[in-house]
């Protein structure tokens, strides 16, 4: 049973039985004649269960009355965790009710049977087993849910990092996140609850494209026994079930109509009506959602209801493409790479072509697709390096869909060799004089984001202003 028991009781036959009892059940024992000396002998800190005899108590003296009741206190004070259980004889019968309020539950008169503590080591094993449970949770919560866990140093992402994390702050108030698939939308979900004040509460996600529509109300808000067909038995929502934690909607746009209507109720009240239920079921719990939709487009069209977009829209935060966020893809491919041959047993590093191949790649799987990708190259690399080949990439298309040369751009190279960041550059302020200075449409015309352009143009000390043309030879 993986149970240490404490037995305090003085030495004789019957102290041999219960150790002999207790051992043969699973529990390894910790013995002594009184409680001082289990205190003194440090062992108290291994124990679950102290089962307590004092021995004969006499005619219940005030003195033996006042040295029981500061045991019970000091054994209390010291270890507050660990469960007692005391025997009485019927002489001291009458202290039973001044050591419940000392915090003793358990409390029994002689002679010691053995049916209650069979018991007490069952309960005494179950709820070692749940604190343990809780603390790998509480240890996973810490390690995995955090913000440092997201790689990436562009601006972009920072600032999405920075909001996510003030709203992390805050207990209650819904967030939505919005990003293309792939971009790590659970990631920011965990850590935004590992960082706030509900991170020793549970988190639980669903994914609402995923699971049948008739099958979804009842995942959410659960059923009573005998709701429908199939409901043999009582079932706790996820609502209920994340008491004091949070709930994690994935692809909340794929939520059916019918339901919108119920979550924005459960939104307003934070009170639960079981399917097939007529009892209302408070619960203290933060609603995190994500979509890779344009929710304003599906409110446009009528697939989305305009009041729970903006109940929902709290604090929305966008995160960016990975297309956009600079040269976090090759930092992500680093991570990837040692992260999948430490899991395979392999050595692996990206060549200069690799990482090249990479930065140039449009990701429209993003993250997702960026370490599928290594994963795939890393287990069929027959060298440690990884190129160009391992990667197997898609070759960027102009829209046309005709791959795109130097002669196609109008460059060449000089004899004595060009600066790649003064051609990026040259290019930019082209593209910015070609629109009149629109960061928009030239960021379009140069297929990447709006923010990650504003970024190149930080770097190269291109004003807003609408540019002079610069030409490259």
């Amino acid at each position: 049973m993986n149970l240490n028991v404490g037995i305090i009781m003085p030495a004789g036959s019957e102290r041999e039985r219960l150790i002999r009892h207790v051992e043969d059940s699973g529990c390894p024992v910790v013995v002594a004649d009184q409680v001082a000396q289990f205190l003194s002998s440090g062992n108290a800190e291994t124990c679950t269960l102290a089962l307590l005899d004092f021995g004969d108590s006499g005619n219940g003296s005030d003195d033996g009355h006042f040295e029981r009741r500061e045991a019970i206190r000091t054994i209390k004070e010291r270890h507050p965790r660990l469960q007692l259980a005391l025997w009485l004889d019927r002489s001291s019968a009458a202290e039973a009710a001044e050591m419940n309020e000392l915090g003793i539950r358990n409390l029994y008169l002689k002679p010691v049977r053995y049916e209650p503590i069979d018991g007490l080591l069952k309960a005494a094993g179950k709820s070692a087993a749940q604190q343990a449970r809780q603390q790998r949770e509480t240890a996973k919560v810490q390690e995995e849910f955090r913000f440092d866990r997201i790689v990436g140093q562009s601006s972009a992402l920072r600032d999405s990092i920075e909001l996510a994390q003030s709203v992390a702050e805050s207990s209650a108030t819904s967030v939505l996140l919005l990003g293309e698939s792939g971009v790590g939308k659970e990631l920011f979900a965990r850590a935004i609850h590992g960082e706030s004040p509900r991170a020793h509460g549970p988190f639980l996600e669903i994914n609402c494209a995923a699971i049948p529509r008739e099958l979804l109300e009842s995942e959410l808000f659960g059923h009573e026994k005998g709701a429908f067909t199939d409901a043999t038995q009582l079932r706790v929502g996820l609502f209920e079930a994340a008491e004091h934690g949070s709930v994690f909607l994935d692809e909340i746009g794929e939520l059916p109509l019918t339901l919108q209507a119920k979550l924005l109720k459960f939104l307003d009240s934070k009170i639960v009506r079981r399917v097939g239920g007529s009892r209302d079921i408070p619960v203290d719990v933060r609603i995190l959602a994500a979509t890779n939709r344009s929710l304003v487009d599906e409110v446009r069209q009528g697939r989305f209801r305009e009041d729970l977009y903006y109940r929902l829209s709290v604090v929305p935060i966008s995160i960016p493409p990975l297309r956009d966020r600079d040269d976090d893809a090759v930092l992500l491919a680093r991570l990837f790479v040692e992260r999948v041959g430490r899991k395979l047993g392999k050595k692996g590093c990206l060549s200069a072509a690799g990482e090249r191949d990479i930065s140039r790649y449009a990701w429209p799987g993003n993250v997702r697709e960026l370490m599928n990708a290594i994963e795939r190259a890393v287990l069929l690399a027959r060298a440690e390096e990884i190129g160009p080949d391992e990667l197997a990439l898609p070759k960027p298309r102009d829209p046309s869909g005709q791959e795109v040369g130097l002669a196609d751009l109008g460059l060449r190279i000089p004899n004595d060799g060009v600066s790649l960041v003064a051609v990026e550059k040259a290019v930019i302020v082209g593209a910015l004089a070609r629109t009149h200075g629109n960061v928009v449409e030239a960021a379009r015309l140069l297929h990447i984001g709006r923010g990650s352009l504003r970024c190149k143009m930080r770097r190269h000390g291109i004003g807003r202003e609408e540019p002079d043309k610069v030409g490259v030879a």
